[in-house]
């Protein structure tokens, strides 16, 4: 039986479900012969095509029926899957095994850490990759390996693509011999190979059923042949998805590919984003044209109107052509079917969509499918359909990096990297998997324990780190939590040591990747192999493994975690069990040859879908084109090519967010095609928004008035420090919040050394020189240098602040040797003091205090930053200096002799000002210059405030009112306790 003279091409347009269609179709031509349609095959470009294909013939058989084979033509076992069409296995020219993906991209990443040293094990793996995808490309277009040295590139090339393209050219000729030591061969060359036999095996003896390749669009010349010889075989059919069959001759050609000039030989590159591009250079390929493709005549009950698929032409013409839109008819705009809805966040065009969906299954059987490449708006809406109970089966599954399995083989991976900082530890230790079971609540117990502990500034590096946090010191406040850390570390560390130890002796990246497989099983209890996500884990780690001696030899651990990211990220995870039978969540890919009784398309806006192309490492889209490869644009025409398919579905809502994750979002090019080709016929579906908003929104506002407690004043506080004088005076919620109900702000993990922290190691090293023998100012710098040589100061806090600490330091000792020298001297330093005033205890810490040569006594304060200005010293928001000199008076001290008087008040500031850190600053002045309060007045005037505050908070019953004087700073601890943005600025009157 020889072939036909013309080859049997058809379309199935757009406004047709194309699954349905073709099934049909099929079983009408082989209805009368049972057996016939099980003789046959259908060649599919993926197994999700082939689920819906599948689906089609449930849905359309009434009764039991023999499925013709289904194959994807994409599918690495594709010669197994077409059985007897390829001869024998074992014959002497079978072809090659593929190399494992792994294996492959372990290799060439070796290879690009040969040519550049410089790249670590993460960076050669990415490199590799991109390296590997251009091979691939190179061999499915069957472009050979040595165009590269027939290129004739002008000087203009950056040297930067010169550099590259030198050492792609020395990889690429390595490839070869690479390949050779496996036995194997590329995958994209073993399925050139597969098409090719097939193609022959076909022409010499057709198979005896029918031949449909469906849906098909790749460009690949091996396909393309072999798609022609299809065509051209008795039984033999190739149906395409939506061949634009309405555009007319000029909108045709206007898409390319174009030939090369006659006089230049340049060829004028084409519109490859257009979403008919691939389908006309598939033809091309074919040696064929689209007036040989005809129009599929059977449909099914899920098309739209005809009609639609002739204004989808429209919208969809070459820019050149776009001008035509002036002139369309009203009927050649109408989008009848076709909604749009435009809402202000991502959040709420995903609460959007789920009650479209949701709306959809009040309609007894029918469908509805969420199309969309952006996975952020997938997983919100996933989250959203579950408030009704409804699990969506979503195809796309779960990159395995966001994953338990996966985000705790991460967290590993960035505890080793930053060498066991907080962050990062904690992260880990909490990780639900870690001590998954009984043991589980004692570990939880120490790890919070441990999190407390960790708060502030970050321990030396590595484990040794938070073994000193376990020593005892003096004045130690944490005591009991040290106590409880320290019964419990232990079993942690044991746990953890391991990876300190493992990494230390492991240079290469498969030891590495041992290391965190053995401490993942024993954090874990092999809990994180177990399930289908561990079970997806496990083959990835046991693949990584094995390739790892064909992988990059210097490996980094600290890119480690980039490199598991990317790994983990490429492996998607669905679960065992589908979800709802009508609803669904498709990326572009999975949606190919799917349509559903309601389409919605989200996320449309652009660099979303249409997607932003991918850079190339290697190869800049010049060198591409002279080589013949397809541009990166390219990808932008299958998604526009996807978005045209998914236009035809009897109903279709295409919605997008006017802001994005990262600000203001600019609408997809699609998107825009279609509101200008429609012009009046454009509808919006705002009831959807309008429900979004609604469904969250209170029955009734009560906002939060601003907070004034009045606690009884048996449960006011009748000692107070003088550093809680100004708190109470300007934010009065404050005070309470902290002296009443104790609540005290937690340091963040992983803290800067703040001036709370910085304050404190200066007090401390100042005191214990103060309380030697002799004040050496040597001893002072000394000391100073010392506290910065403890383990648990970190070297980025040394390497910052030690300079200026020392030069501030310096300027103290100066200073103090100057005074002394005058007569003046040192009584107290860090020394408590309490006093009752105004029927209240009034207690304080003064840093120093000093015997002046009239026999009065000196007030000083340190300060790490700048002091308080005599402004607010005066207007009663900064008292701690004369309320340390009423408490001196009151002899509240000791060692200050009879009856002291408070004769200066000072402080003492590390700051810098002018050309040196250190200076003095007095908020009092004799004769009260400068609108300051003269220095004898001083501690009366603090009595005055003080005794006020005490009379109304401390013995009356005065409210604390939230942020009572707001104009003065403070470090908005608890401005989230008096949930200070729904009241602050708001005028109730």
């Amino acid at each position: 039986m020889g072939d036909r003279s013309h080859p049997a091409l058809y379309s199935i347009p757009a406004h047709r479900a194309f699954a349905d269609a073709l099934v049909t179709g099929l079983l009408a031509q082989h209805r009368g012969d049972p057996m016939a349609l099980a003789q046959g095959m259908v060649l599919l470009p993926n197994n999700r095509a082939i689920r819906a294909v599948s689906d089609a013939f449930v849905r359309q058989s009434g009764g039991g029926l023999l499925l013709p084979r289904l194959a994807a033509i994409g599918d690495p076992d594709l010669g197994e899957q077409v059985g007897g069409a390829l001869d024998p296995l074992g014959e002497e020219d079978a072809v090659p095994p593929a190399i494992a993906p792994m294996r492959r991209q372990m290799m060439l990443a070796r290879m690009v850490q040969q040519a550049r040293p410089e790249v670590d094990a993460g960076q050669a793996l990415l490199l590799g990759q991109a390296l590997g995808a251009v091979l691939d490309q190179m061999q499915v277009e069957q472009v050979p390996l040595t165009a590269l040295r027939d290129l004739t590139l002008s000087d203009e090339l950056s040297r930067h693509w010169q550099t590259s393209l030198r050492i792609f050219e020395i990889l690429i000729a390595r490839w070869p011999d690479e390949l050779a030591r496996t036995g194997c061969i590329d995958l994209a060359e073993r399925r050139n190979r597969l098409f090719a036999r097939l193609a022959a095996r076909w022409a010499a003896h057709p198979p005896a059923g029918f031949v449909v390749a469906a849906g098909i669009s790749t460009t690949a010349p091996a396909v393309a042949r072999l798609l022609r010889q299809i065509a051209m075989m008795p039984g033999g059919m190739v149906v395409f998805a939506g061949l634009d069959q309405n555009m007319d001759t000029e909108a045709w050609d206007a898409i390319g590919p174009f030939d090369p000039d006659p006089m230049t030989g340049q060829r004028k590159p084409g519109h490859e984003s257009h979403p008919q591009y691939a389908l006309k250079r598939l033809l091309d390929g074919m040696s064929a044209t689209r007036e040989d493709v005809a129009n599929w005549r059977w449909g099914s009950e899920h098309d739209a109107r005809a009609v639609r698929g002739r204004n989808i032409s429209n919208a969809m013409l070459p820019p050149k052509l776009t001008s035509r839109w002036r002139d369309l008819k009203t009927a050649d705009r109408s989008l009848a079917g076709v909604e749009a809805l435009e809402v202000a966040t991502p959040g709420e065009e995903a609460q959007a969509i789920a009650i479209a969906l949701r709306e959809a299954l009040e309609t007894p059987e029918r469908t509805a499918a969420l199309v969309t490449p952006d996975r952020q708006l997938a997983t919100r809406v996933s989250a959203h359909l579950r408030r009704w109970g409804i699990e969506a089966d979503d195809s796309a599954g779960q990159p395995l990096s966001r994953l338990l399995p996966g985000t705790l083989l991460i967290a590993m991976a960035e505890v080793v990297a930053e060498r066991f900082a907080p962050v990062p530890l904690l992260t880990l230790l909490k990780h639900p998997l870690v001590m998954k079971g009984a043991e589980r609540l004692g570990w939880l117990e120490g790890v919070r324990a441990l999190d407390l502990l960790l708060r502030g500034p970050r321990p030396q590096a590595g484990l040794i780190g938070i073994d000193l946090l376990m020593h005892p010191r003096a004045d130690d406040r944490q005591r009991v939590l040290r106590e409880q850390v320290s019964a419990w570390w232990p079993t942690a560390r044991a746990l953890l040591e391991p990876l300190e130890t493992g990494f230390a002796d492991a240079g290469d990246l498969g030891a590495q990747l041992a290391v965190l497989r053995e401490c993942a099983s024993a954090l874990t209890g092999d809990a994180v192999w177990a399930g289908h996500q561990g079970h997806a884990a496990a083959d990835l780690f046991a693949e990584m493994e094995a390739a790892a001696p064909e992988g990059p030899r210097q490996a980094d651990p600290r890119a480690l975690p980039a490199l598991l990211d990317a790994m983990l990220g490429g492996v998607s995870v669905r679960p065992p069990q589908g979800g709802h039978p009508r609803i669904s969540i498709l990326g572009l890919i999975e949606a190919q040859l799917t349509q559903a009784d309601l389409m919605i398309l989200g996320g449309l806006n652009e660099g979303t879908w249409p997607g932003l192309p991918s850079p190339d490492p290697w190869l800049a889209p010049r060198i591409r084109r002279e080589l013949g490869l397809p541009g990166l644009e390219m990808r932008i025409g299958l998604a526009a090519h996807d978005f045209a398919s998914a236009l035809g579905a009897p109903h279709v809502l295409i919605t997008r967010a006017r802001r994005g994750s990262g600000g203001p979002a600019v609408a997809s090019r699609f998107w825009l095609r279609l509101k200008a080709m429609a012009g009046p016929q454009w509808k919006s579906a705002d009831r959807y928004a309008g429900l979004a908003r609604a469904i969250d929104a209170p029955a009734a506002y009560h906002p939060a008035k601003r907070p004034a407690p009045v606690p009884p004043i048996s449960a006011r506080p009748r000692v107070i420090p003088v550093t809680d004088v100004d708190r109470l005076k300007a934010d009065p919620f404050a005070f309470y919040a902290r002296r009443v109900l104790k609540l005290i702000r937690l340091d963040p993990v992983d803290a800067d050394a703040g001036p709370a922290w910085r304050g404190t190691a200066v007090h401390d090293v100042l005191q214990r020189w103060a309380e030697g023998d002799r004040l050496d100012p040597a001893a002072l710098e000394a000391s100073a240098r010392a506290m910065f040589d403890r383990p648990e100061v970190h070297p980025l806090l040394k390497a910052l602040w030690q300079p200026r600490l020392i030069e501030a330091i310096r300027w103290i000792a100066g200073e103090v040797m100057r005074d002394t020298a005058e007569g003046r001297r040192i009584l107290a330093v860090e020394q408590e003091g309490r006093a009752e005033i105004a029927g209240v205890e009034l207690m304080g810490k003064a840093d120093r205090i000093d015997r002046l040569p009239d026999g009065t006594l000196g007030i000083i304060d340190y300060k790490t930053g700048k002091p308080p200005s005599a402004k607010q010293v005066k207007a009663g928001y900064a008292l701690q200096l004369g309320l340390l000199g009423l408490i001196a008076e009151h002899e509240g001290f000791t060692g200050l002799g009879d009856r002291p008087l408070a004769g200066d008040f000072e402080y003492w500031s590390l700051a810098k000002k002018g050309d040196q850190f250190g200076y003095r600053e007095r908020p009092v002045d004799p004769m009260g210059k400068r609108d300051k309060i003269v220095t004898a007045d001083f501690t009366a005037h603090a009595y005055d405030q003080f005794a006020e505050l005490a009379r109304n908070y401390m013995l009356g019953s005065a409210p604390f009112v939230a942020q009572l004087n707001p104009e003065v700073a403070n470090y908005g601890d608890y401005d989230q306790l008096m949930r200070l943005e729904e009241w602050y600025g708001r005028d109730d009157g």
